[in-house]
């Protein structure tokens, strides 16, 4: 339907259009809460326990870490 046969409608229809819209609107919304109320979204996940290394696993990462850019800053160094 385009403008100009909208403005040609007498304003009774007008107004049932517009509360039928509005009704539409307010039925999808439901629709849409309903559907999405099972679904997780962002910002609704359980935190996530963060774990814990022990102090020795701490070392042996880092010193691997630093053997590795060790052999690294060799090779570039040839």
């Amino acid at each position: 339907m385009n403008m100009n046969e909208l403005l040609s409608l007498p304003a009774a229809k007008l107004k049932r259009i517009l509360a039928l819209k509005t009704e539409i609107e307010r039925l999808e919304a439901k629709l849409a809460s309903i559907t999405t109320a099972g679904l997780r979204g962002p910002g609704t996940n359980p935190a996530r326990k963060r774990r814990k290394m022990s102090p020795a696993a701490r070392k042996r990462i880092s010193l691997a870490a630093k053997a590795r850019w060790a052999k690294v800053r060799a090779a570039k160094a040839k």
